[in-house]
């Protein structure tokens, strides 16, 4: 099962940098498909917001937009606080079990 989930975050996390670059190369282009603020978000929220972080800092994609950056610093708060607390219950179970 930890295989998966660490396959599914290198997956979300190169997908989401994907995305974030391809909305930073098509940000000049007025008629080229842009990706709406809030599918940015998504992919962070799915688990992609290191490959967003990375890609915001590599290509100075949507730094300047304070909103944007708030919402971002949110979800990066709340997953940092999941992995914590996931990692935190992983270690209190195994030691229930190491008795």
């Amino acid at each position: 099962m930890q295989k998966v989930i660490l396959f599914y975050f290198l997956f979300i996390n190169i997908l989401a940098f994907l995305i974030y670059g391809y909305d930073k190369f098509f940000a000049s282009k007025t008629k080229a498909r842009r990706i709406s603020e809030n599918e940015l978000h998504t992919f962070a929220i799915i688990g992609g917001f290191l490959g967003a972080t990375l890609a915001m800092a590599l290509f100075h994609h949507k730094t300047s937009k304070r909103s944007f950056l708030l919402i971002h610093v949110v979800i990066l708060l709340v997953w940092i606080a999941a992995i914590i607390y996931y990692l935190t219950q992983l270690h209190f179970i195994s030691s229930l079990f190491s008795i």
